[in-house]
């Protein structure tokens, strides 16, 4: 491999790239395909609704607040890079570390996994290809962002788009079309719970999760001190009105106790129902489309965080995962690796159970962040601030309230899978430290060649 000479990334993405990147990287599977595991920890359509809009609610004060660091820290890497200025190196690498070996992975993974489940449908393939379908797809899109992020921004656009039809269509029928009540429908099988409850905004967060990403290509965006408050907070006011509006759509097209039986085939059957069998398609092609769209970003932010860790040293083979590409200032073997590990989990794991523990796993990390927010102001006093939280201190403490509420929710459902999340966190530590020393070491063997060379000079 040629030594790479200042090549770095190109900041083309302005206001609408970046908007279109946060609403198309959120919405994708999630108010499509869990509306039904939604209900089922929820109990009624009624505590279903107040599920999702608790749900959008915290990731509003969680976006509101992020937004204030991230207009102060723009820069390609985002949670990572935060964690970093604000904690240390370590828990720096561990929330990079995490992103990149759960949380990303995961992310992509379910997504192809619940995109195969909506193409064996539409074509009628058998599932025993759903593996290799997910990954195929995802390979594709993958292929896509090995060129100029241009291109990558253009299809978020364009699929941001494109998803609109199904979502409008969902609305509209159920709206006026709908012959069920939103509210009041319960499910007689499922015995509600606080604990419950909680696990239903915790399935509400992976269909609303994906807002963050949008900084770890803060180093890409123009003026993103300005664009990236602005990209994150309007693009969740955005998506919440949407997914309350779809999910009164469905609960008014459907039974209960239909959705339930129907699990991720509910919105396909709907759709079907209200429009027909060539409507039906038409309306699972726009479903399709907006996963593709939401994979799409993620493909494109999760590897920037593996960049950006590797160009510190902090990573194995540091020098080739921080590679760009001359010509498309791609990471390009950050891309390949990441997409490695997102095939791995497709192979050995299920949408469902991925979902659920990198959100949790990720939340983690988000409450450290929005403590920051009050240490960072605590430390910088009288520093301009582009974007302030509003309503601080109320807003960051609900975020950090209603995150703790999910996250001991998840603990009290699964606690192996909870484990098993920290083992894989944990297991970064001795990485970081063995990857540091390496890095001082080479720093300090090239610090006297280059004395040693000016001594001869």
């Amino acid at each position: 491999m040629k030594e790479q000479k200042e090549v770095t990334l190109d900041r083309d993405l302005g206001l609408w790239s970046a908007l279109a990147l946060v609403i198309g990287t959120i919405i994708g599977a999630g108010v499509f395909v869990r509306q039904a595991a939604v209900l089922d920890d929820a109990g009624s359509t009624t505590m279903a609704l107040v599920a999702w809009l608790a749900g959008g609610l915290l990731t509003i004060t969680a976006g509101l607040t992020i937004a204030e660091i991230a207009s102060q820290m723009p820069e390609t890497g985002g949670l990572y890079v935060y964690m970093e200025r604000i904690y240390g190196k370590l828990w720096g690498f561990l929330s990079g570390w995490m992103q990149i070996i759960i949380y990303g992975p995961a992310m992509i993974a379910s997504l192809g996994a619940y995109l195969a489940i909506l193409l064996s449908d539409f074509f009628g393939f058998p599932s025993k290809y759903n593996a290799i379908l997910a990954i195929g797809t995802i390979v594709l899109v993958g292929i896509l962002n090995l060129f100029s992020n241009r291109y990558g921004a253009t299809f978020a656009i364009i699929t941001t788009i494109c998803k609109l039809v199904p979502v409008a269509a969902l609305i509209i029928f159920g709206l006026f079309f709908g012959n069920e009540s939103a509210f009041g429908q319960s499910l007689v099988h499922v015995h509600q719970s606080a604990g419950n409850f909680g696990v239903a905004i915790l399935a509400t967060l992976f269909a609303f999760d994906g807002w963050i990403l949008v900084a770890n290509l803060g180093g890409e965006i123009k003026n993103p001190r300005k664009l990236l408050p602005q990209a994150i907070t309007l693009g969740i006011l955005a998506v919440l009105v949407i997914y309350l509006l779809v999910s009164y759509g469905v609960y008014r097209s459907v039974p209960a106790e239909q959705i339930h039986r129907l699990g991720t085939s509910a919105i396909p059957y709907i759709a079907n129902q209200a429009f027909g069998q060539v409507g039906g398609k038409i309306l699972s092609i726009g479903i399709i489309i907006s996963i593709v769209g939401c994979m799409n970003g993620k493909i494109m932010t999760f590897p920037r965080i593996m960049y950006a860790m590797a160009k510190r040293g902090q990573l194995p083979f540091s020098k080739t995962l921080s590679y760009l590409h001359p010509k498309s200032h791609t990471p390009i073997f950050s891309t390949v690796t990441e997409l490695v590990i997102v095939t791995i989990m497709i192979i050995f794991s299920n949408a469902d159970r991925l979902s659920e523990l990198c959100i949790f796993t990720v939340y983690c990390f988000y409450v450290m962040a929005f403590v920051g927010v009050f240490l960072l102001r605590k430390r910088n006093p009288n520093q301009h601030r582009v974007f302030s939280t509003p309503l601080f201190p109320l807003t960051p403490i609900l975020a950090i309230g209603g995150s703790l509420f999910v996250i001991v929710s998840e603990i009290m459902s699964d606690l192996p899978g909870v484990l098993t999340s920290f083992i894989f966190v944990a297991v970064g530590i001795p990485v970081f430290y063995y990857e540091s020393k390496k890095y001082r070491e080479q720093q300090a063997a090239a610090d006297k060649e280059a004395s040693l060379n000016d001594e001869n000079d």
